[in-house]
């Protein structure tokens, strides 16, 4: 995020201007580097500095596969999204393209709100069902009043075309570590989310370097479409940037009844 304070907010993850490619500041010569893959990749996350032990070491990682057999079923608080437009501005930050969300924008879960700091993308999605990944996933970063994280993944699969990702990626930015203000164009991030707000959630992290813990995940059971062309234009900047799923390690995965 442009605003430091904002960005700070999202733990080391997004003090290296994301949270889950979640990912690299402005400059990427001031920080480590890591990467999706050879010897910066996430088995070496944790030795490319020293405050990413988390990564290896940490107990309650995220992404994870989420085994709908073993989910609890319970009667959980609804999502409340309070999504206002914003002026579509764009990073691509060396690890995902991240859209930086105007302030104003709020999810309010069990009577904490959140504000919605920004969004990315993975490809594959990092999330699994019952082993499946999925083509794409957003995952919307908000922070409270208290500093506390939450992250909602929406899942994409192969279906019609989605005016909004179309805005998004049909602007992405041809330089990278910069953010770029595409003047005249505003997003709603309301319209992606499922009709069908059914979600799971569990106690995670962030899913890229520190891998900083204490991350509450809610990730919507159900997919939204998005078109073939439109996973292949994400492609040609990202051809996969998803971390491995990480051992559950016995925490709870709950599911709205």
């Amino acid at each position: 995020m442009k605003n430091t304070i904002r960005t700070a907010a999202v733990g080391g993850f997004i003090a290296l201007q994301s949270i889950a490619g979640y990912c690299a500041e402005p400059d990427a010569h001031a920080h480590p580097h890591w990467s999706y893959s050879g010897p910066s990749g996430p088995d070496k996350w944790s030795e490319v500095d020293s405050k990413f032990t988390s990564c290896s070491q940490g107990k309650v990682q995220s992404p994870i596969d989420i085994h709908t057999a073993d989910a609890q079923h319970a009667a959980l608080s609804e999502l409340k999204f309070d999504y206002q437009a914003s002026p579509l501005k764009l990073i691509d930050n060396g690890h995902t393209i991240q859209v930086n969300y105007a302030p104003g924008s709020f999810l309010t879960v069990d009577g904490k709100r959140y504000e919605l700091l920004q969004f990315h993308f993975h490809k594959p999605s990092e999330e699994r069902i019952d082993g499946k990944r999925y083509a794409l996933v957003a995952h919307l970063v908000h922070k409270n009043a208290e500093g506390q994280l939450a992250v909602v993944g929406v899942l994409m699969e192969p279906g019609a075309k989605r005016p909004m990702i179309k805005t998004i990626f049909d602007n992405l930015p041809l330089q990278k570590e910069k953010e770029t203000e595409v003047p005249g164009v505003s997003i709603n991030i309301a319209t992606l989310l499922p009709e069908n707000r059914a979600y799971y959630t569990f106690s995670g992290s962030l899913t890229t370097p520190p891998c900083s813990e204490g991350v509450t995940w809610y990730v919507m059971k159900n997919a939204v479409p998005v078109s073939a062309q439109q996973i292949a234009q994400f492609g040609h900047v990202y051809k996969m940037n998803a971390r491995p799923v990480q051992a559950v390690n016995g925490r709870l995965v709950q599911v709205t009844d």
